[in-house]
């Protein structure tokens, strides 16, 4: 079939990705490069975070986990298996995820930063963006994908397109692509610091000051971070700033000297959950499958919902 992906973040590629495996014909529309998703900033760290509902996010987790963890043993760009550790406070419950990472264990009391008691290591998948986005673009494009690079306000301005199916990775503009109310930002802000030689990453989620997370990267460190719903200003909040570098440090204390390279802000397309779905009534004549509302899980998520959107195409 001939099939239009709308968007062209993390879940737009990944779908497109999976469809033209099936050797459909795949054109991908967006209405920015790569480099302006929201993908492309993301901290992206194999993590589910604001998303729902638990069963269906937790079966989409392990898949993309899988996925992504048979890309870093094969080598791909930018993604790798990545030592992490979660801090507590307080005598902490074994959480639901720790069934889906790997050698998950508590961490020894010479592993935990000064004011932590408690904590978990574990191994999951790191995807920097900037390197994965454009290798995955790349692969896309070699599978014999279309590109058009245009607005869309209404999904019927696809119709010229011809599209037996439209696939609806749209994120935060499917709010009114197709009147879904709803859909609401989560306004994420992060730090990008220079790496002083750190490998493990490290976060906090019940912070005082904040969920906090460190996650380093070949040349650099991600530091976060927010998780503001409903709020649109994507301007750097230079308070917001100085609260993730104090809270970071404190998970980190070794990031002290750390030179600031740059702020940046994205908005993650909120939803109460995550719609993966078959419509037929928004465009008529059409077939419409979504694929949006990922919250802060689009890495951790994407390839799953990516499979279940091509599975949807396919029983039609």
């Amino acid at each position: 079939m001939r099939i239009v992906v709308l968007g062209s973040g993390i879940s737009g590629l990944s779908t497109a990705a999976e469809l033209l495996r099936a050797r459909h014909e795949v054109i991908v529309v967006s209405a920015e490069p790569l480099t302006a998703t929201t993908s492309f900033l993301a901290a992206a760290v194999w993590f589910p975070t604001a998303a729902g509902p638990a069963g269906r996010v937790r079966a989409w987790s392990e898949t993309t986990f899988d996925h992504l963890a048979g890309l870093a043993a094969a080598g791909a760009p930018g993604v790798r298996m990545c030592e992490s550790m979660a801090l507590y406070r307080e005598a902490p419950a074994i959480p639901e995820w720790s069934r889906s990472v790997r050698s998950f264990r508590p961490a020894e009391p010479g592993e935990l930063p000064p004011g932590y008691t408690f904590g978990f290591r574990f191994a999951v998948p790191l995807v920097e963006m900037p390197v994965y986005l454009p290798f995955l673009s790349a692969r896309v494009d070699a599978a014999g994908a279309r590109r058009v690079l245009r607005a869309v306000r209404r999904l019927d301005d696809l119709v010229d397109l011809s599209p037996d199916v439209v696939v609806n990775c749209a994120g935060l503009r499917a709010a009114d692509l197709v009147d879904d109310p709803d859909v609401y930002p989560i306004r994420g802000q992060i730090v990008r610091v220079a790496n002083p030689g750190l490998s493990v990453s490290v976060r906090d989620e019940a912070h005082p000051l904040g969920r906090a997370y460190v996650h380093p990267r070949a040349n650099d460190c991600i530091l976060g971070g927010s998780l503001d719903t409903g709020e649109w200003d994507t301007a750097p909040d230079p308070g917001l700033t100085r609260s993730i570098l104090r809270r970071c440090r404190d998970l980190v204390p070794g990031l002290a000297g750390s030179d600031v390279l740059e702020t940046l802000v994205g908005l993650r397309p909120g939803r109460p959950t995550v719609r993966v779905e078959l419509d037929t009534a928004v465009l008529p004549g059409t077939p419409v499958v979504h694929n949006y509302g990922h919250g802060g899980s689009g890495i951790t998520i994407g390839h799953g919902c990516a499979v279940d959107s091509a599975a949807l195409v396919a029983a039609l």
